[in-house]
């Protein structure tokens, strides 16, 4: 693994983040709040780390699995509360407050799309 900069990958990334925002704004509940932009932020974290990061696009997405489940996983805690952030609104917005196995779903199917768009010869051609 190299630290380089991506400029395509980046550019994508926040796009992604612009359009967790709007989400955030948007919608207050339904299955594009709770479920798209679980899907939607799994991809941002893979991009924003491929980015900076010259690795194998498996290795980038595990890595970025792993920790949006160790988020919902933390969830099912206290651990704002721990942190003395229970009362924070941007922490409760960025970590979230409940567990949700559709979550984890959304995480994984996230990756999936990541993963097949990488393997895709459109997505080569632009990003490398």
């Amino acid at each position: 693994m190299k630290l380089r900069f991506n400029k395509n990958y980046f550019i994508v990334s926040m796009l992604l983040f612009l359009s967790e925002i709007a989400i955030v704004a948007g919608f207050n509940k339904g299955f594009i709040r709770h479920t798209f932009g679980d899907f939607l932020v799994v991809i941002l974290l893979y991009y924003f780390f491929k980015s900076f990061l010259k690795a194998r696009a498996f290795q980038i997405a595990i890595t970025s699995l792993c920790i949006a489940y160790v988020i919902e996983f933390l969830q099912a805690t206290d651990f704002l509360k721990y942190l003395g952030l229970e009362q924070n609104k941007w922490a409760a917005l960025v970590f979230g407050n409940s567990f949700s196995i559709q979550d984890l779903l959304a995480y994984t199917l996230g990756i999936a799309f990541v993963l097949f768009m990488e393997r895709s010869t459109f997505f080569k051609k632009w990003f490398n």
